[in-house]
């Protein structure tokens, strides 16, 4: 369906290893600021001719990108990828994880795989998109905080919402080993604060101990989690063919003699976006507003469950027959398609009206992980990509030695 480069690189170009060190040079560590990473593409993108529009959310010290490379007047093809990286804090590195190491084929460092390795590849191929006319554009679109929840492209959508002219199609870049993936689970991260009556632990039956209530209602969401797994429903295309259902984290009680008047608990959903997440929640809620609260209320009218969503985002499933998976098929060149079960944007994006794959450079293995790396290999990969789809965009036919 659409025609190949054979002026493909062989080696990772130097403009795409030398703007991956500087981005992996910024700790965009989600609880930084990203401002001075996306001052320094915009600044970037202006020596190109490029102006960018910085799109914020609440936070003043965050901002997603999103620039436009070609035509304005119409829809193209969108490069999505986010700029916030987990934390290395308690992580044992054995290399500087703010400055690029190279070694046996890797490139390692925060954020070279997931997602700077991306975001780098397709600003080294800005020149080359600019050095053509093309029929469509390609939209650039770089947000903050995805990996707290997806927290900062829902601005950018909001205000792409508003134009008359909006991307066509999407592709995120995460790490996928540059495999068309159509699919991925939604999430929703909810915080439960349990409310009790402290006492003295000799006089704990005055007391409404809040870890007991807390302990039933995890108990409850483990028992979610098994019935998931054994009774679906099942989608086999993910390696995790179910909806989950985890607790991560629970804080309670002041010290052993004092019976816990407070706890909290902090549980995820990760829903087949077949299935969505709201009728487990009510589940939950149900059982603990009406099978363990009753009791704790009898003692202190006080006393319950309140509830906290800190993050939800959809599931992706894009129709095999989308333009959009044609297309990245072709520019990665194989046929292949899969699902993956850790979330991205790209559900944001679909569910926006935007079609929407996810494809890009490293494997999830590596990601969030110490000394995470990307191999050059993959880069490759990322850059032979590039290459493809500014031959299907552009005019007439692909310019020699591109």
């Amino acid at each position: 369906m659409f025609e190949t480069s054979t002026c493909e690189p062989a080696a990772v170009r130097d403009d795409t290893r030398q703007i991956l060190k500087t981005l992996v040079g910024f700790d965009t560590t989600s609880s930084n600021s990203n401002l001075e990473l996306i001052g320094w593409i915009s600044d970037y993108l202006a020596g190109f001719g490029v102006t960018a529009e910085l799109v914020k959310g609440p936070a003043p010290d965050k901002a997603n990108l999103y620039a436009t490379l070609g035509p304005t007047d119409r829809g193209g093809v969108a490069l999505s990828g986010h700029t916030d990286v987990v934390p290395v804090a308690g992580q044992d590195w054995r290399v500087d994880p703010w400055r690029i190491s190279e070694g046996d084929g890797r490139l390692y460092g925060r954020g070279t795989c997931d997602m700077k390795g991306f975001i780098a590849t397709a600003l080294a191929f800005v020149p080359d998109f600019l050095s053509r006319p093309l029929r469509r554009p390609v939209h650039l679109c770089f947000s903050f905080d995805e990996e707290i929840g997806c927290r900062g492209v829902p601005h950018l959508l909001a205000a792409l919402a508003r134009r008359p002219v909006r991307p066509m199609m999407c592709i995120v870049g995460e790490p996928t080993n540059m495999k068309v993936m159509t699919g991925h689970k939604g999430k929703v991260d909810v915080v439960c604060r349990v409310r009790g009556v402290p006492a003295h632990s000799s006089l704990a039956p005055r007391g409404v101990n809040a870890i007991n209530a807390a302990a039933r209602v995890i108990a409850y969401l483990e028992q979610l989690a098994h019935r998931k797994a054994e009774h679906g429903p099942f989608d086999e295309d993910y390696d995790i063919g179910h909806t989950t259902v985890h607790t991560g984290l629970v804080q309670g009680g002041t010290q052993l003699n004092i019976v816990p008047g407070h706890c909290d608990f902090e549980f995820e959903i990760r829903n087949l976006p077949s299935e969505g997440p709201d009728g487990l929640l009510d589940e939950v809620r149900r059982f603990a507003h009406e099978e363990v609260e009753p009791a704790m209320q009898a003692l202190d009218p006080a006393t319950g469950f309140s509830w906290e969503e800190v993050a939800r985002y959809p599931g992706l499933d894009t129709p095999h027959e989308d333009e959009v998976v044609a297309l990245a098929q072709a520019l990665a060149g194989s046929n292949d398609t899969g699902k993956v079960a850790f979330g991205t944007e790209g559900g944001l994006f679909q569910a926006a009206g935007i079609p929407t794959v996810v494809c890009g450079p490293g494997s999830i293995e590596q990601a969030h992980k110490p000394d995470e790396f990307v191999t050059l290999d993959q880069l490759r990969r990322c850059e032979r990509f590039m290459v493809r789809l500014l031959d299907h965009l552009a005019e007439g036919s692909p310019a020699p030695g591109a």
